[in-house]
This record gives structure tokens, sequence and C-alpha cells, in this order.
């Protein structure tokens, strides 16, 4: 949490504003000028609802309670709310205020249902609609998963011991794969999954902490090698 704030948050008059992530391109230029394809993300204010959630969980009403205000804060004066919220500096020739609601739709049905849910939630002292079955499996019985991911956006450096490496990726692809540094090796085909998937379980399972899994890929239509290697150690911790 500390890194979304880092690079998330911004501090408004209204009061704390989270982008959806850095870099984000769909807004206002820092001119004020409307987006056209091109421009700057600004804050959102169902962010700020979904933040007054988590603090609830924590059990810190106060700050759920301030963020439920911030929310009301930056609506427009006819009370809707607006996708995003202008954090930067005045531009009054576009009638961008800071703290208040940006050129973007307005209202943004999503961040008003936002607000009715954390209302709720307040009265409740709890959020109401939090599935009761995740609960059951994941925090009260610690279910963990039995897979370790691995894909070309998520090279995985490591993996928790027990766990099975699972290498997804969109072409059908021949892992070639080693547990011993290379000394024995493996060329296995992956699966299709029929939805644009294609996935290899290594057997890990059972492999001691340290043990390092080295892998490349060979395309069959492409009729190519990747060019380089990747490597997840197993670890304790995960």
């Amino acid at each position: 949490m500390q890194v979304i704030d880092a690079l998330l948050r911004t501090e408004t008059a209204t009061g704390p504003v989270w982008h959806r992530y850095n870099q984000d391109g769909y807004g206002e230029h820092e001119d004020g000028r409307a987006f056209d394809g091109t421009g700057r993300g600004r804050g959102w204010p169902l962010l700020a609802g979904e933040r007054a959630h988590y603090e609830l969980a924590r059990g810190h009403l106060d700050k759920a309670n301030r963020l439920l205000g911030v929310m009301a804060a930056q609506t427009s004066p006819g009370g809707l709310l607006p996708e995003q919220v202008w954090d930067a500096a005045d531009i009054v020739d576009h009638e961008l205020y800071n703290g208040g609601p940006s050129g973007s739709a307005m209202p943004l049905v999503w961040a008003h249902a936002e607000y009715i849910k954390l209302l709720r939630s307040l009265r409740d002292r709890r959020v109401f609609d939090t599935p009761p079955q995740p609960v059951e499996r994941y925090q009260r019985d610690k279910v963990a998963s039995l897979f370790a991911i691995w894909r070309f956006n998520h090279k995985c450096r490591c993996f928790g011991r027990g766990r099975t490496l699972r290498i997804e990726v969109r072409a059908p692809a021949v892992v070639h794969w080693s547990l011993d540094g290379w000394r024995t090796v493996h060329d296995s085909p992956t699966t299709d999954t029929g939805v644009g998937l294609h996935h290899l379980d290594l057997p890990t399972g059972q492999l001691a902490a340290g043990t390092e899994v080295d892998l490349t890929f060979f395309w069959p239509e492409a009729d190519r090698w990747e060019g380089h290697g990747f490597k997840a150690t197993v670890v304790d911790n995960q």
C-alpha cells in the first residue's frame, strides 16, 4: 500500500485521490485540453471509495468515514460524482478546479454505486458485499494455491516450495527445461487450453528449497528458439 500511495495518490483541495495506474494517459492534457486519444489520467473518486472499504476491513472506521466525505466533496454542484477529479493547479479557462470534477464522464454510475455501497458498509461496520465463500476458503481455511504461474508478462523468479510451476504462453511451444543446471534436459510441449492460452505444468511440487528451474522455449509455428533462458528458484517463504 505504501508503494501504491507513493505512485498513485495525489492530495487535492477536497481530499486525496488515487489514479488507476502510473503512466495512465486517459484524461485531459496538462494544459487542460480535452482528451483526444492522449492525455494524462487523473484521480478517480470511486477509488477513494475502494480505499475506504479497505480501511473499514482493517477496522479503521474513522479513515473510512473521512473518505466518504472526500467523495461527497468531489461531486458537482448538482451532486453528481465524476469519473475523474482534476488534481493539478486550477485552469479557469477550462473550468478545471483542483479537487473538482474534470471534463470526464459525469455522472459515473459506477462511482455512485461505490458511494452507496460504502454508506451501507459504514452503517453495518463491515464490508457488506463480501462474498462468504472466499472468506471461508482463504481467510479461515487458509487454502493456498497449488500453482505458481510463469508468463512472459509475469516471469516469476521464485516460487514457494510444494507448488507446481505452470507455464502459460499465447502460442504453441516446446518448453526446454532442466532441474539440475542443464546437466539433464527435457523437452515438453504445451497443451492448448482452447481459450487463447497454452500451458505446461512442470513437476516441481516435490523440489527442495534452493532448487533452480531453468527453462527456455522453442516456437514450432515460427520454427525458432526464444534466444535466451529464464530461471525460477524454489523458496520456503512464499
